[in-house]
């Protein structure tokens, strides 16, 4: 089978070397332009794109899918099947139109639930006890196709959202073979999604990743794994952003929010409704350090509140 792979970071590669080491007909790679990263802004290639140069796949960068030459170049390719994961543009309906088996999509969510650009770190954020993937044949909505198969995983307690990205791109890996599968023999069956059930998952910004101490601990919590490995949930103190990468709970603790109840050899934290204590941080200016090493040369005073 002929494919057009379309996809951008990490996530989506497991999927396209699972494409390769199945013998599918990879005639090219769609991927997001190069772009700056980093304090030094170093033009940096997607992840895709450096796995495609690796198996001699010809990779392709538009700025936009809108444009007739694009649409010439895919009927130039004549891939039977395009397989999308989190490329992060919209596929216009000639696109989607156009192969033999229509665009597949492997989407890192129990659609309908959490449809959007960062499904995974909302699902920790949110709470969620379960995650998992979506195949689903495009349409020109946002997450909306129809579905073909899911994947469901348990979220555990401690595990980040960078974790449990790393996880599920291997599971979007076995969905997708799974799902072609079903389409070569003609055994594919569609189930529409219910729209009254959906949710989004927006991206993730750094506004989003203040600490507000008057929620309480389980929230707290969460939105430190949720925002791990970016942009990482932060609080202020002495005057200077304190990046937490780190957290746990703490039962039996509570205090005004924010306050500091325990700073010499572990640094516990009041939240609205119970408290967390902080395990590895980082001070502006300064590198990531566990909390004890940071005790050591920080004295935190009594009745110190974070966030002031």
């Amino acid at each position: 089978m002929r494919v057009v792979f379309m996809g951008t970071p990490s996530f989506a590669v497991p999927c396209l070397e699972a494409l390769i080491e199945n013998d599918f007909d990879v005639v090219g790679v769609f991927t997001q332009p190069d772009k700056p990263v980093g304090r030094k802004r170093i033009i940096t290639p997607p992840e895709v794109k450096l796995k495609a140069i690796e198996n001699d796949i010809d990779v392709y960068q538009p700025e936009k899918l809108r444009d007739e030459r694009v649409f010439e170049t895919i009927k130039s390719l004549d891939p039977e099947l395009i397989v999308v994961v989190a490329y992060g543009k919209i596929l216009p309906k000639q696109i989607l139109e156009f192969p033999k088996y229509g665009c597949i999509n492997i989407h890192g969510s129990l659609l309908p639930k959490l449809r959007g650009a960062a499904p995974i770190q909302w699902s920790v954020i949110n709470g969620d006890k379960f995650a998992g993937v979506t195949a689903m044949r495009m349409d020109e909505g946002l997450d909306t196709g129809d579905m073909i198969l899911q994947k469901k995983v348990e979220i555990d307690p401690d595990e980040t959202a960078g974790e449990l990205y790393d996880r599920l791109s291997f599971v979007g890996a076995q969905a997708l073979i799974e799902t072609i599968e079903l389409l070569e023999k003609g055994e594919a069956e569609y189930e529409k999604q219910v729209d009254a059930l959906s949710t989004y998952a927006p991206l993730l910004d750094k506004e989003m990743s203040v600490i507000d101490w008057n929620d309480n601990a389980l929230s707290i919590y969460n939105k430190i794994r949720g925002l791990s490995p970016w942009p990482i949930a932060h609080t202020f103190y002495d005057g200077k952003k304190l990046k937490i990468y780190k957290a746990r709970i703490v039962e039996g603790s509570s205090g005004k929010p924010g306050e500091a109840l325990e700073s010499k050899k572990r640094l516990i934290v009041a939240c609205g409704e119970g408290a967390i204590e902080i395990l590895n941080l980082q001070l502006e200016g300064k590198k990531a350090m566990d909390a004890s090493v940071f005790l050591a040369g920080n004295k935190i005073l009594p009745n110190t509140v974070f966030g002031e």
